[in-house]
């Protein structure tokens, strides 16, 4: 017999003693063979993929050449900085047609009304409603040459969008005003940049133009205003010379009145270096920054500033994102959302956006009816999520359940289908509409713990940026595919970051430590008509001084770890970054806020502190301790308790001993723009502050002293 025929033999041999084994087998047991066979099969077919990384998540960024240690994002094939993204749209007005194209003239803006579905306009009538009002204006004596800044005092809402896009459409400038300015600031604004007309939402923001008018020299002539006003107003402003009328009164031009686009808009396609871009000419909007004391600066940002970070950011998430479909529940005014997201990113693809109601209570009940794919969201609202997702309510199944949606973070693997979404954080998606493909959060720092668990019970892809008015809104952001938490990401793909030696605090760009320094085509153009903060902003090299301390960590990545601007010595002589500290103690469960206090002439720090009032009563009555929230805020022993918790966190955070609070004082009022105390950008006016609290501040000290 040939070998051959002897293997085959043996093998139906061997099948046949198989098939006697199953047969004597119990059918229980071969229901489970059968069943982990298809449970398997399964896995392996529907197992989740991870996210593929543009770029070496090792190594996101790359050193650059010329002794300067300056670093550029990997995605860039060399270390020229992207200044366009789509060649058919290098201005805002261009990124709003490309949209209008590639829409086929979807629906644009949306809003609605309480208890109301969402109303929507076409890309076409946006463009039409802002030639309109684009044309009125050039009617009424505006021109990019001369009268060119129009202010826009409103809400967010459609008619913000339109108005703004009417100035872009014609070379006019945007320059936005918010009524938590105050008068006087809104005044200052209004001489600093002779504005003349005024586009207002509603009557009583028309009122304050009307206060603001022996203050400003008279200069401005038209209040434009979007909701119905009466006659009252009207007379008002007559006797302030003042001209006040409705935004359909400027829609109602005829045809034959509507200015055409200026050609020098169209040309800016074929010669957009950012060489030839003219403020004066060019520029899209002054924006507002930050202001801790003093008047407000007008930051200068040209098309090519916004076309340029736009560029960066659809480079960073051209692979996982820009061909989504778009929908955006905005309630902030926030310019890293408002411009490079929403005028950027969300237009320039065609996509819609959905705008809130106008009340922030609203704002969860609008998420769910617009169910939005792409929300960006500041971290106040994220600790909100975060903590009202951690209930003492099953604790410990959504721990287990987030090990393992953390598990799959670490892997990569960012998913709503799980089994542990549909058990345990379904609840979560739906609070934001059920559709969230993209978050991005920025304007603050945001904590580590909050922003991975967030991460993970989303399940979509998070993103946090950094960045500043001046580098118009974001300089880095996260890399997708990286969800660690505790960096802000490598350099945009449009700009470079250089760590700058801070001598005075021992951080050393030879150690990879440093002032966080911007340099590329979204840095802007100036401070309006102060050559001095200017110079002061940017140096003669082009650099932008953020004042934020950073360090390089091995992937490539930044860490923003101290702020240099807000640095003040001890007693004995110690250099203390008060924001530094508060970083760590706000980790703390029942702290909501924390202003972190010194003097030169005291050899200590004090602070005070926010409770959180949702988080006080709970984190207090594990100790023994009860009663409402205002009575917890006068109790001694509720305020020990939480100096400890700092105290601690702040060991945890390397503190040194003189950086500690020797004391501190409960308050039980949000620090917020209303109450004067946060700029627009939700930062500390820490001198307001430091007024506000100056009674308990001194108090605080006596008792150290006795």
């Amino acid at each position: 017999m040939q070998a051959p025929e002897v293997l085959r033999q043996l093998w139906f041999s061997e099948l046949e003693d198989v098939r006697h084994y199953m047969r004597g087998l119990p059918t229980n047991a071969l229901m489970g063979m059968g069943a982990f066979a298809a449970i398997t099969t399964y896995w392996f077919a529907t197992r989740p993929k991870a996210l593929k990384p543009p770029c070496d998540l090792g190594q996101q960024s790359v050193e650059m050449p010329g002794g300067e240690r300056a670093r550029r994002s990997a995605l860039n094939d060399s270390d020229e900085h992207m200044t366009y993204y789509y060649s058919d749209a290098r201005t805002i007005y261009e990124v709003f047609q490309r949209g209008l194209r590639v829409s086929n003239d979807g629906p644009c803006l949306g809003s609605r009304k309480p208890n109301q579905p969402y109303e929507w306009q076409s890309y076409s009538e946006v463009s039409d409603r802002a030639q309109h009002v684009g044309s009125a204006l050039l009617h009424r004596g505006h021109s990019h040459t001369g009268d060119k800044f129009i202010g826009i005092f409103s809400q967010n809402r459609p008619e913000w969008t339109i108005s703004e896009l009417a100035c872009y459409t014609y070379s006019l400038v945007a320059v936005p005003l918010y009524d938590t300015l105050g008068t006087e600031a809104i005044s200052y604004v209004i001489h600093r940049a002779a504005i003349s007309t005024v586009i207002c939402d509603v009557p009583e923001k028309a009122q304050m133009i009307l206060d603001c008018v022996s203050e400003n020299g008279r200069t401005v002539k038209t209040i434009v205003l979007i909701e119905p006003f009466g006659s009252e107003l009207v007379a008002l402003g007559r006797e302030c010379g003042i001209d006040i009328l409705s935004l359909k009164s400027f829609e109602t031009l005829p045809l034959s009145a509507l200015h055409p686009v200026p050609r020098v808009i169209a040309q800016l396609r074929y010669n957009i270096s950012r060489k030839c871009l003219s403020f004066f000419l060019f520029s899209c909007i002054i924006m507002l920054t930050a202001f801790l004391s003093g008047n407000p600066k007008g930051g200068m940002l040209t098309h090519g500033n916004v076309i340029a970070n736009t560029a960066g950011f659809i480079k960073m998430t051209e692979r996982n994102v820009h061909n989504t479909s778009y929908l955006w529940a905005s309630c902030h005014n926030d310019l890293m959302k408002r411009l490079s997201c929403r005028q950027g990113v969300v237009l320039i693809h065609g996509a819609r956006i959905g705008y809130f109601q106008g009340d922030i209570r609203l704002l969860m009940d609008d998420l769910k009816t617009l169910q939005p794919t792409v929300f960006p969201v500041v971290p106040r609202l994220l600790n909100r999520m975060f903590d009202k997702a951690n209930t003492p309510l099953k604790k410990w199944l959504l721990d287990f359940a987030f090990r393992r949606k953390e598990a799959e973070l670490k892997s990569g693997v960012v998913r709503t289908d799980s089994l542990w979404d549909k058990l345990i954080f379904k609840k979560v998606q739906a609070s934001l509409g059920g559709r969230v493909r993209l978050i991005i959060t920025g304007a603050a720092p945001v904590s580590p713990t909050i922003l991975t668990f967030l991460r993970a019970a989303l399940g979509c892809q998070f993103y946090e940026g950094y960045g500043q008015t001046e580098c118009t809104a974001g300089c880095s952001m996260s890399m997708p595919g990286d969800w660690t938490a505790g960096h802000v990401g490598a350099p945009l793909p449009c700009n470079a970051i250089k760590l700058l030696d801070v001598p005075e605090m021992n951080y050393l760009a030879a150690n990879g430590e440093g002032e966080v320094c911007v340099k590329g085509p979204n840095v802007f153009q100036g401070y309006l008509k102060d050559p001095e903060k200017t110079a002061e902003a940017i140096d003669k090299d082009g650099w932008l001084h953020t004042g934020d301390v950073g360090k390089w960590l091995p992937s490539g990545t930044l860490k923003i770890i101290d702020r240099k601007k807000h640095i003040f010595k001890l007693a004995q002589g110690e250099y203390i970054a008060p924001e530094k500290i508060e970083t760590a103690y706000s980790l703390s469960d029942p702290v909501a806020q924390i202003f972190v206090y010194g003097e030169s002439l005291q050899a200590c720090l004090v602070g005070i502190v926010v409770p959180d009032p949702d988080m006080l009563p709970i984190w207090i009555k594990k100790k023994g301790i009860e009663g409402s929230f205002a009575e917890l805020c006068k109790n001694k022993d509720v305020k020990n308790a939480i100096l400890e918790d700092i105290l601690r966190l702040g060991k945890v955070a390397g503190l040194k001993s003189f950086e500690q609070v020797r004391d501190i004082a409960l308050h039980p009022e949000l620090f917020s723009i209303q109450n004067g105390l946060l700029t627009p950008t939700l930062k500390a006016k820490r001198t307001e502050l430091r007024n506000l609290f100056r009674d308990q501040i001194d108090e605080l000290y006596a008792k150290i002293k006795m």
